[in-house]
């Protein structure tokens, strides 16, 4: 379904991606992991062509994203940002029906019959339907972070990217945003890919994880394979410890607080 082949990419500053490779298939929840700075949004930013490869290839359906335009690419793929910069109020309907512009004509600017049925199911989906005349300023985080799934449902993609869909969250917006995700990647059979810092979070959730350090490809794998206490205390430059969760049995993180004083009452 989507590709990246040998992929650089980077900025004016001197920050890049450098020979990122791998495939996404269908269905597949794949969890984006990394320091600060490690090229976590830099990475969605040159799936979504919004930063140009200067090296290596990204397929979508096996096509070349080079030889499709922004509209084409928006109605395959979705973007949830972490953050939203409106430049005026609007009601949740009115934001969510922003999502249908990839698949409007030129000069169309009346909602159609089936517009409003997709975007009243995507409100179903996402339990944004009762909040559908509230204006943005006066929602929650996490309902605010309900409405721009739906708004990225509404354009029918086939894969969605989140930006650390969870931060600023509290833990119990948290689950219900992933069990959201999860739900719609089982039961909807969407390929999502998302950012997360946390760890056990993506552990959790996610069927591979990809995890970056300093722009470049350091694992890539099942949790299993990827959260492993070498590979991390390696990347974070932090002692970890990492057990099987007694729930899920997943791979579960903790760090070792005052790592110096810790080192000393066992000496």
């Amino acid at each position: 379904m989507l590709e990246l082949k040998n992929i650089t990419c980077g900025y004016a500053s001197g920050f890049t991606l450098e020979d990122i490779s791998f495939r996404l298939k269908k269905r597949e929840f794949l969890g984006i992991v990394g320091p600060n700075g490690s090229g976590k949004t830099t990475l969605i930013k040159a799936i979504t062509k919004l930063l140009p490869a200067k090296k290596g290839e990204i397929i979508l359906d096996e096509i070349n994203i080079d030889e499709m335009r922004f509209k084409e690419i928006a109605r395959k793929i979705a973007v949830v940002p972490q953050s939203f910069n409106i430049q005026f109020d609007m009601s949740v309907e009115e934001f969510i029906f922003i999502g249908r512009i990839p698949h409007k004509n030129a000069f169309q600017f009346l909602e159609e019959k089936k517009d409003e049925e997709i975007v009243d199911n995507a409100m179903e989906l996402t339990e944004t339907l009762q909040l559908k005349e509230r204006l943005l300023s006066s929602l929650s985080g996490g309902e605010i972070q309900r409405a721009a799934i739906a708004r990225a449902l509404v354009q029918q993609p086939q894969i969605l990217l989140l930006d650390e869909p969870t931060s600023h969250l509290d833990i119990g917006h948290q689950i219900k945003i992933l069990d959201l995700l999860r739900k719609l990647n089982k039961e909807n059979s969407l390929t999502i890919a998302a950012i997360f810092h946390d760890l056990n979070l993506a552990s959790e959730y996610c069927s591979k994880l990809l995890l970056l350090k300093n722009g470049k490809t350091f694992s890539f794998g099942v949790p299993e394979e990827v959260l492993t206490y070498q590979s991390l205390e390696e990347v974070y430059n932090t002692p970890v410890i990492v057990q099987k969760s007694i729930i899920s049995g997943m791979p579960n993180v903790s760090v070792v607080p005052h790592p110096q004083e810790y080192r000393r009452k066992t000496e």
